[in-house]
């Protein structure tokens, strides 16, 4: 009776995760069908799922329209660049804030992830007249700065919760053996908390890559990443539904691609010192 009853709870449970799993992917999955639609299909009502006339001439309009190796290659740049910049400046500070804290640590910590808090457009005017005064507009240098700052109190925030898992008597142990302290962090720490620094790096570029509301502001042709590329189909005129999902499903891919073959690795990092 008991080997039934949790034959049926993980049946169930099962059923749930997929169920929760597939109303997560089912904008994805509609972004992707309505890409291979014609503008009057995907305007249609009641909308079709599969039984509609597929097409490519969306990838083949976007492609004449708009040159979209140079914007993925602008994300590309402006998330691994601005979140290897992060964990140059947020290592050190999370190694100071894990075994050398002081009675304002936790202040400090939490001071940073406040500025999370503060809404976007509240910074934008200040930052935009300091872009414009300092020649940094549409520049890729301004932007992977901007990204940097933008995404450090979640990099040092990570760090500072997996370097809190190692033991501390190991830094000191290569300490007594001579090591200071950018010997101690670059050949024991960084190799320890290798999952940890891998998820963080992992997380962040995603968060670099879907990043709109700075790109779109700061930008205009030079440097813009894809999430301007896909702004460009909104026009006055409207809407155009399928354009603008075959530019979707081409910003999105590259990263779902990533996220695919590193979810090992990831989740392996967001569970690091979870199970001691």
């Amino acid at each position: 009776m008991t080997r039934a009853a949790t034959v049926q709870r993980k049946l169930a449970f099962t059923v749930i995760g997929w169920s929760v799993g597939l109303l997560l992917f089912f904008p994805i999955l509609w972004t992707l069908l309505t890409s291979f639609k014609t503008e009057g299909a995907a305007i249609q009502l009641p909308p079709k799922f599969l039984w509609f006339d597929w097409t490519l001439e969306n990838y083949f309009e976007i492609q004449r329209r708009s040159d979209y190796l140079k914007h993925a290659l602008n994300s590309g740049i402006l998330s691994v660049g601005s979140t290897v910049l992060g964990l140059v400046v947020a290592v050190p500070a999370a190694w100071a804030m894990a075994f050398s804290p002081t009675r304002h640590t936790k202040n400090i910590l939490m001071w940073m992830l406040s500025t999370k808090m503060l809404p976007p457009v509240a910074a934008l005017v200040p930052m935009y007249l300091l872009f414009r005064d300092f020649g940094l507009l549409d520049t890729r240098g301004g932007l992977l700065a901007v990204l940097m700052l933008v995404n450090l109190p979640i990099i040092v925030w990570m760090l500072f919760t997996y370097f809190k898992e190692i033991p501390g008597e190991i830094l000191e142990a290569a300490r007594m053996d001579g090591a200071d302290a950018a010997r101690e962090i670059i050949y024991i720490l960084a190799p320890m908390a290798t999952p940890g620094i891998a998820s963080t790096l992992l997380l962040n570029i995603i968060l670099a890559w879907n990043e709109a509301f700075w790109t779109l502001n700061l930008t205009a042709a030079d440097a813009a990443p894809l999430s301007a590329f896909i702004a460009s189909y909104s026009s006055p005129e409207g809407l155009f539904w399928a354009k603008l999902s075959a530019a979707s499903t081409l910003a999105i891919a590259p990263i779902l691609v990533m996220g695919w073959f590193s979810q090992k690795q990831l989740v392996r990092g967001l569970t690091f010192g979870a199970v001691k």
